[in-house]
């Protein structure tokens, strides 16, 4: 008996995927005829409705002598997300079509169950067109590389870790607080010494972490918007990088920390850095309204509690014309040079912020690039008791794709294909097509520990950081961990979006939750099998057009064996992936038998010898 219905399959819905508003979808169910149904509906609910609406089926025939068919349209009508599901009046009363697991697809039920999702998005909605097919990589600035080049500072409130390979600093100071004070130089003039090595490895985009002044190494504490912090060097060096970037075809985007500011800041001015001026020390400080103070001026709402990170309002109108204005911080840095933003805590930021945010920046390049901090589903990720509109076009461009870093990671740690592959088609169902062919998809972010130490070392578990200072991969974890992290990375590099690399996740650093994380790239002890295939992938990304904006079939998911294509018209890529630890013989689909395997795999009798942990791509013209 086929499946009633399978929302992934063209021939029970058409089209695929999420829609433009104002798209006709037609579906189609399976029944058995044992079921004698007199009536079958589908039942549709917009998210910020009550009511559901209902829509007859029509009987349009039989499938085979025990299923029949049964069709009907649905056109959404407004952008957000719609419910459906299905209904049948039988001889025997109420049946329901329902989900089910990723093998069975969905099963007739007597009671309702969990609804499929429709996104439908802005008519005539559109992404940049610059990073299709191409490649983005995050810096850390203060661990990339330093120019060597010395700097006149003002403050002296800080360490200088000497020892580029020395760990950062993570024990507690004597009041027990982690002040994140210590500093290895890093700067922007040393990443434009490296622009060479990130064309070598096919880098289309730079994502720095914040430039802006600040307190911490890690700069998410502004202390001023408007000014390059000096540790990192000058606007102009900013404007060099941005320069010299464009010349080898190299966009720059910055990191936005708009849901709060540093208690340390020209803004707050908790400490005093910045005279009597600030909320905290003045009440007739332009930046007062930015604030919530319960009780001024030591009671004040924080980011998660922290007292150095106050929150601002970022609906506040003050607050808005200073970040959105025509000469508000979001134009200052592109005409600086930039091309676009990355949003920290995207989901706590409110919708009239972030749509505000989208008309400065387009009205400044429609091809600018904006990509949000998501750790969910996007599409429907609800936060602060409402649906969030990141993706429907008028918010967002893109999302840090989590939900495919953590897929690709549990594949490489034991899960079974078909949840790896379920969780992967979920966001390609879900997602607009404009948002798939950007989507930032990280293996690794500062935020998270280091791809190879979570697919070959021993689980955190909690560990204090003691335990994760002194722990490593072994030599036979780490050779492990390689082949896994190279299969990762093919991975990574062939579904749809963007992938970005964390800095030195190509080169093999490891790393347990920040600070280990950040550690300061290894230049001169680099990885360079590993270079090496992040460089192949990348020559991959560039010639293969499948790879830019190509439709995604799933071909096998089961155990330790993933298979997936993906093609335009004019070509097609082939993947398949083994993470069985011998040899797999894999039947490609049809017109892939002459195709040259790209990493050395051998066809035997038509069958495809595919080597354990690993990958194997066939490539061929449609």
């Amino acid at each position: 008996m086929p499946v009633p219905f399978d929302s992934r399959k063209i021939y029970y819905r058409s089209p695929f995927g999420a829609v433009e508003e104002g798209t006709k979808i037609h579906f189609r169910i399976l029944l058995p005829r044992e079921l004698h149904s007199q009536k079958a509906e589908l039942c549709v609910k917009y998210d910020y409705d009550y009511n559901w609406m209902f829509t007859n089926l029509f009987w349009c025939g039989t499938f085979d002598e025990d299923t029949e068919i049964w069709e009907c349209d649905f056109t959404p009508s407004r952008i957000g997300l719609y419910w459906y599901s299905f209904k049948m009046h039988t001889n025997d009363g109420l049946r329901y079509i329902v989900p089910s697991d990723p093998y069975n697809i969905s099963t007739i039920e007597h009671s309702p169950g969990r609804s499929w999702q429709i996104t439908c998005y802005k008519k005539d909605f559109q992404t940049p067109h610059w990073p299709v097919g191409g490649i983005m990589y995050q810096i850390f600035p203060d661990r990339f590389n330093f120019s060597g080049e010395g700097k006149k500072l003002a403050r002296t409130d800080f360490t200088r870790n000497n020892d580029w390979y020395a760990l950062p600093q993570w024990r507690p100071d004597e009041k027990g607080e982690i002040t994140n004070s210590d500093f290895f130089m890093g700067d922007l003039k040393g990443i434009t010494q490296k622009l060479d090595y990130l064309e070598y490895l096919g880098v289309s985009c730079i994502y720095l972490n914040p430039i802006g002044e600040a307190y911490s190494n890690h700069r998410y504490d502004t202390g001023d918007y408007s000014k390059v912090d000096p540790i990192l060097g000058t606007e102009e060096d900013f404007k060099t990088l941005c320069s010299e970037a464009k010349k080898r075809g190299i966009h720059v985007i910055n990191d936005g920390v708009f849901s709060h500011t540093g208690a340390d800041s020209i803004y707050f001015n908790r400490f005093g850095r910045y005279g009597n001026s600030g909320a905290y020390r003045d009440k007739n400080s332009p930046y007062y309204s930015w604030y919530k103070f319960n009780d001024w001026p030591d009671n004040y709402n924080s980011w998660w509690g922290f007292y150095t990170l106050p929150e601002v309002i970022e609906t506040d109108p003050a607050f808005n014309e200073y970040i959105n204005g025509e000469n508000g911080i979001v134009r200052k840095w592109m005409r600086c040079g930039n091309s676009g933003w990355r949003l920290d805590v995207a989901d706590e930021l409110p919708d009239e912020f972030m749509e505000n945010l989208r008309k400065s920046v387009k009205e400044e390049n429609p091809e600018a690039f904006i990509v949000g901090e998501v750790w969910e589903d996007a599409s429907n990720k609800e936060s602060y008791g409402a649906r969030r509109k990141f993706l429907l076009g008028n918010q967002l461009d893109s999302v840090m794709n989590y939900v495919f870093r953590n897929s690709i990671l549990d594949f490489c740690r034991g899960q079974d294909a078909k949840y790896t592959m379920d969780s992967i088609m979920s966001v390609i169902e879900n997602y607009p097509r404009p948002v798939l062919r950007v989507l930032m998809n990280s293996l690794s972010t500062h935020d998270t520990e280091r791809a190879l130490t979570v697919i070959a070392g021993e689980p955190l578990n909690g560990r204090d950081r003691e335990w994760q200072a002194n722990t490593y991969l072994s030599k036979e974890q780490r050779e492990r961990g390689i082949k896994l992290l190279k299969v990762a990375v093919a991975m990574q590099y062939t579904l749809p979006g963007f992938p970005c690399v964390y800095y030195g996740d190509e080169a093999g650093m490891e790393g347990y939750r920040d600070p280990f994380n950040r550690c300061c790239y290894p230049w001169g002890k680099e990885d360079k099998e590993l270079i090496d295939w992040h460089r192949i992938l990348g020559n991959i990304r560039k010639s293969c057009s499948a790879l830019w904006d190509g439709d995604f079939i799933n071909v096998f998911a089961k155990d330790r064996r993933l298979s997936y294509i993906r093609h335009d018209e004019k070509n097609a890529l082939y993947c398949t992936f083994n993470l069985y630890d011998e040899e797999v013989a894999v039947s490609p689909p049809p017109g892939y038998a002459d195709a040259e395997p790209m990493f050395g795999s051998r066809f035997e009798n038509g069958k495809l010898i595919v080597a354990p942990i690993s990958c194997e791509f066939l490539l061929i013209e449609t």
